[in-house]
């Protein structure tokens, strides 16, 4: 990675190597709001296990009907179902992973027969998984786990409000990053960043909603999930589903939509 770009990366987005230990979320920001979960439903179980676990190194922490692979700062967990799309052409285009040995796991992918779109940046690129996954990963060897949740890239019909808005009900911080990718053509991209990853937003004319595609949802993990939905409603913000608590667990869920079609996870003791 060239320095430059490495170094504002790090000053734009000061949250994303605070608060992750290996198999751990951050530490909430003051609205008690941090990264939690990627959900995906996608057709083959197996294969998508296979790929977040031996492909990536996480830890398979539940299994079933729902299984849940866990890394520093998020966890994935995958339904069985049949999407109705990719994550391309949704809101949620993609999302990103910090590896502390890239060449390694470059090594690993190869031979393993899987792809890997190298971007102007030797430093990174995108493997390309099962079922349309394309996962952004760069190199960072200061992180301390080996992979570390980076960001969720929004490609995004207004900037300008859909980063307020995260900002606004999150407690995000509202910034800009470097493109790592962009070497030929430096570039800043607009950003909050909430405690354990950046939202990053591109531009786009018309994008899907996520529901029901491969990537289904994201999840952010609250401190106190029932104040923190009462304090949404005060904003008319609506819950699609309310509060409620998972049986036999001490998580507690909710879920809402933003504005442009990205449904939204919120949990309470993600993984307890």
């Amino acid at each position: 990675m060239h320095r430059t770009n490495f170094a504002l990366l790090l000053l734009a987005s000061p949250f994303l190597l605070i608060g992750c230990v290996f198999g751990q979320l951050a530490q909430p920001n003051d609205a008690g709001v941090a990264m939690g979960h990627i959900h995906l439903v996608v057709k083959d179980l197996p294969a998508q296990q296979d790929f977040w676990v031996s492909m990536l190194g996480g830890k398979l922490v539940r299994t079933g009907d729902a299984p849940m692979v866990q890394f520093s700062g998020v966890y994935i967990i995958m339904r069985k179902g049949e999407p109705a799309g990719p994550p391309a052409g949704s809101i949620v285009d993609h999302f990103g992973f910090a590896a502390k040995d890239l060449a390694g796991l470059r090594a690993k992918w190869q031979a393993a027969g899987l792809k890997f779109d190298q971007s102007e940046n030797p430093n990174s690129g995108y493997i390309n998984g099962p079922e349309g996954i394309r996962l952004e990963v760069f190199g960072d060897p200061t992180i301390a786990a080996p992979v570390q949740m980076n960001h969720i890239h929004f490609f995004a019909t207004d900037i300008p409000s859909t980063k307020a808005w995260y900002a606004k009900t999150f407690g995000g911080v509202p910034g800009q990053r470097a493109c790592v990718s962009c070497v030929t053509a430096p570039r800043m991209i607009e950003t909050t960043d909430l405690p354990g990853t950046n939202l990053s937003f591109n531009q786009s004319k018309q994008v899907a909603g996520t529901k029901g595609r491969v990537i289904d949802h994201i999840g952010f993990d609250v401190k106190n999930l029932e104040e923190f939905a009462a304090r949404l409603e005060t904003q008319g913000i609506k819950l699609d589903i309310p509060v409620r608590q998972l049986p036999n667990s001490k998580t507690k869920i909710a879920f809402l939509t933003d504005p442009w079609g990205t449904y939204i996870e919120l949990t309470e003791n993600l993984g307890k």
